[in-house]
């Protein structure tokens, strides 16, 4: 934590300093008030320590300025003159706590930790307004078949356990609705639900996204930063695409999902954390292993609960269900009153083999919803490359096998895309860094 010492009595400014440094905290001393506002613009800090009597500006009047620049600031005033009324007052003006001289040592480590929950809170309540203005909350399942009844069965049982839970699936086939249902249908509801996709970011920025990081750890480190499991303290993380994480980040993984505790990039102290770890992934985790890419005991430390998803091929019964729920989802969205769809535009979709799962399909409504000139999608109003793989199928290339149907459906998108991966992995239902992993699997020259 980043702490400023205000106090013009050099004695004690020294041995408060020396203290709090000792203690692990990156600490600056200031002798009055004009000094620490100039530390607090150039470097800021989480928590200052005011005397209330100092030359110049006193203590008060310090409070008041550092907390109109800076709110989330935590100050303590420290004060000699043990009549309560200079501490009420400084409270009045929007001091933290605050802490009578001669100091008592143990007082200050129970207020550090009063100060490091405040600031978890306020990065914490940041980042989930951010989130509420930039994601729509998932609505929920759509299907009746019998998977996605198994599917809903499964999700109530499992969300009243505190277990780690590893879900499997395709990419675009729900995995991410699921542990969103997971976590508000369990105790931790009320808590938050944060979800990190582990393939789209390298692993130095991934490990800081999920652990956080000090000042200084590394260049472009400007500033301290809550890390995700810090964030989700109290609620559940959700850890997307598991299985492309990189073997360091696998052992630091491993440590928390044991011990339940991090440590922030370029700190030292062990950060307790209380989370339900969900996590996800489209790969072969059990070749991984074999091949040792993937840890075994992380493996059976996240396969505590296994919940597979099956693909939209095996549940064709939810199709029309579910273009029904996008075309009212895309009509509000897009203020156009497209009503349904024609017979032979619902044959292309009941037919098609869907290697983007449900994601593809939304993609494809919202487009034709966007496109259709009428009130009724046709099939002229669906993707010409939707319609050219469900013809092919059609005309008696049924055996072949998904590898070779995704092989050609991914070439075939990036030929319309003019080799565009971003364009390519949209049109497909899928990530960006999904496809890169396909292309580099069947050989693709994009």
């Amino acid at each position: 934590m980043r702490l400023l010492v205000v106090d013009d009595e050099e004695r004690q400014r020294e041995l408060l300093t020396e203290y709090l440094i000792n203690k692990g905290h990156k600490t600056r001393a200031a002798e009055n008030g004009e000094i620490a506002l100039g530390m607090l613009k150039e470097d800021g800090a989480e928590a200052a320590f005011v005397d209330m009597r100092m030359p110049g500006m006193d203590g008060l009047t310090l409070i008041k300025k550092s907390l109109e620049l800076y709110p989330d600031l935590a100050i303590v005033v420290m004060t000699a003159y043990g009549t309560v009324e200079s501490a009420v007052e400084a409270m009045k003006a929007g001091a933290f706590d605050y802490l009578l001289k001669p100091i008592d040592l143990d007082h200050i480590e129970l207020i550090l930790s009063k100060i490091d929950e405040k600031q978890r809170l306020i990065a914490e309540n940041r980042y989930l307004r951010r989130k509420l203005e930039e994601v729509e909350v998932p609505t929920g399942f759509i299907g009746q078949s019998g998977a996605i009844k198994t599917i809903l069965a499964d999700v109530h049982r499992i969300a009243q356990s505190d277990a780690t839970v590893l879900i499997r699936g395709e990419s675009g086939t729900g995995k991410e609705l699921v542990a969103n249902a997971i976590h508000y249908a369990s105790p931790r509801a009320k808590g938050p639900f944060l979800a990190v996709n582990c393939a789209s970011l390298p692993e130095t920025l991934l490990e800081s996204e999920l652990f956080g990081h000090e000042k200084g750890a590394y260049t472009g480190a400007v500033s301290r930063r809550l890390g995700r499991f810090e964030l989700a303290h109290k609620g559940t993380i959700f850890l997307d695409e598991i299985g492309d994480i990189s073997p360091a980040t696998q052992v630091k993984l491993l440590r928390v999902l044991e011990s339940r505790k991090i440590q922030r990039l370029g700190g030292g102290n062990d950060i307790p954390v209380d989370i339900r770890i969900l996590a996800a992934t489209n790969r072969d985790l059990e070749s991984k292993m074999q091949s040792g890419e993937f840890r075994e005991d992380l493996f059976y430390r996240l396969n505590v609960i296994p919940l597979t998803i099956p693909p939209l091929r095996e549940r064709r019964e939810d199709i029309l269900l579910l273009v029904e729920h996008f075309i009212e989802k895309y009509s509000n969205k897009n203020n156009k009153p497209v009503k349904g769809i024609t017979p032979e535009a619902k044959d292309l979709l009941l037919n098609h083999s869907w290697p983007g799962n449900v994601r593809e399909l939304e993609n494809l409504i919202e487009r034709a919803i966007v496109l259709a000139p009428g009130d009724v999608i046709d099939l002229k109003d669906l993707d010409p490359f939707v319609t050219q793989r469900t013809q092919v199928s059609e005309r008696g290339f049924d055996n072949l096998n998904l590898d070779n149907i995704e092989k050609l459906a991914i070439i075939e998108a990036l030929k319309r895309t003019e080799g565009s991966l971003s364009k390519a992995a949209e049109m497909l239902g899928i990530h960006r860094n999904s496809i890169r992993l396909k292309i580099k699997k069947y050989g693709i020259n994009p």
